[in-house]
């Protein structure tokens, strides 16, 4: 069974009421509470294995202050699946399910705050995630934008399908891919974001930000443009480049700027994202603020506080 869409998601990034904060990264929560995300699949091996952790760890974000939860099919896809020997109708429902476990945790949160409108973000990471190799950090996989919409599209209809509230279309490393990416998601009758994850002033392949988010100015799909799983400092540049490229509302939600160190399998370095910064992504022109790797639903409570204190838009 599917749920209804919360109505007036995009309507909701152009009012003048205060921006819609995002969760933090999913697998905070759960690996608190003890759960192995090591594998290829990372949290999607629990949409599978153990819902009720992903329903909640949502709850943990949305009792925390988030207003859109994102959805634990950041590196579901067939493929993935495909290799854990789950068949493709299988993996269709597992897909779905992400979606209704989303669904799930803003009901019980919003029993207690009525009201209040709580969202799901259906989340479609690049290919790269599939490939669990890294790549999605570095983008340029020899592969052309026929090719990797051919890749996206049946994921994104199956999500879709399970009528989300929006489409994330996260951690995008390459141009090449974001075009595959406005493709994929012509007709699908979901409104969708699309965040790059970037380096300074260039996307991970290397393309300058103007460049790349040029690339979905002009998309009717695409509500809202910007970045994730990068260092906050450069989050804090890539937001006015969106605004001033594209016109569109911006997403932002970086990483707490440790590094994941892949010798060591261990996070190094200090964390550099605080809620104080929320107010200067917000004046630039974000209108969707949270974090990603290594930001949890108490930073996530930190932000929730600032952006209520703002009140409306100003």
């Amino acid at each position: 069974m599917t749920s209804a869409p919360v109505p007036g998601f995009a309507e909701a990034l152009t009012s003048p009421d205060a921006p819609l904060v995002l969760d933090g990264g999913l697998t905070v929560p759960l690996e608190a509470v003890g759960h192995d995300l090591t594998g290829a699949l990372w949290s999607a091996r629990l949409l599978a294995d153990r819902p009720d952790a992903v329903v909640a760890a949502h709850l943990a974000y949305f009792r925390a202050g988030a207003r859109v939860a994102t959805t634990a099919t950041y590196q579901a896809t067939f493929e993935g699946f495909a290799r854990r020997g789950i068949g493709h109708d299988r993996a269709a429902g597992l897909l779905a399910l992400g979606v209704e476990l989303g669904r799930e945790a803003a009901r019980r949160a919003g029993a207690r705050a009525p009201g209040r409108p709580l969202w799901v973000a259906a989340s479609a990471g690049p290919y790269g995630a599939m490939l669990a190799d890294g790549s999605e950090y570095r983008g340029r996989y020899g592969l052309g934008v026929a090719e990797l919409e051919r890749f996206h599209r049946p994921r994104l209809e199956v999500l879709a399908a399970a009528r989300p509230d929006v489409l994330a279309l996260e951690t995008v490393p390459d141009a090449v891919e974001a075009r595959a990416l406005v493709r994929a998601v012509r007709g699908l009758g979901v409104p969708a974001w699309l965040s790059y994850s970037v380096a300074g002033g260039a996307t991970r392949a290397g393309q300058p930000l103007e460049e790349a988010f040029a690339v979905v100015a002009g998309s009717e799909e695409i509500v809202a443009v910007g970045v994730n799983c990068c260092a906050p400092a450069d989050a804090d540049r890539a937001v006015a480049v969106a605004a001033r490229v594209t016109g569109k509302p911006v997403v932002v939600y970086p990483n707490s700027g440790e590094a994941w160190d892949a010798g060591t399998r261990a996070w190094r370095g200090s964390p550099a994202f605080t809620a104080a910064r929320v107010d200067g992504w917000v004046r630039a022109g974000a209108r969707l603020v949270g974090g990603c790797c290594r930001v949890g639903p108490d930073r996530i409570g930190e932000v929730a506080r600032l952006v209520e204190g703002r009140g409306p838009d100003r």
